[in-house]
């Protein structure tokens, strides 16, 4: 865990991470608050703060007596949400300081494939 950020939120996060990942699939069960607490070693209330978050946000639902569950949709909920954050934390930042230094979106968005791309000659090299 994270000393800097909320419990709660990182609870939420690594739940979010195994639906991302598919360990925890559309209508599978997901951990219970006690089990998330339990787990964690924390306080049952904050690991409910955290579900209760993605119960909120679509994500988990409740069925009375019997547990919480993935929602149908959750994936692309989360995906969704997490692309929109990446755009606002990287993105935005990214293309202010291009402005900044003059570069256009096409030199800006040259730089980027040169930077995503696999130098050629590094994946290319036969091991020593």
């Amino acid at each position: 865990m994270d000393d800097a950020r909320p419990l709660f939120l990182q609870i939420a996060e690594r739940v979010e991470d195994q639906i991302v990942d598919g360990s925890l699939h559309e209508g599978a069960r997901a951990p219970s608050k006690n089990e998330l607490a339990e787990f964690y070693r924390i306080n049952p209330a904050t690991a409910a703060k955290g579900v209760n978050m993605l119960v909120d946000r679509g994500v988990l639902y409740k069925q009375r007596g019997i547990g919480m569950f993935v929602a149908d949709g959750a994936r692309e909920r989360v995906l969704e949400a997490r692309r929109a954050a990446f755009a606002d934390a990287y993105i935005a930042p990214l293309v202010a300081e291009a402005a900044r230094l003059g570069l256009g979106p096409d030199v800006l968005a040259r730089l980027i494939l040169e930077h995503a791309t696999p130098d050629s000659a590094s994946s290319t090299a036969a091991p020593d």
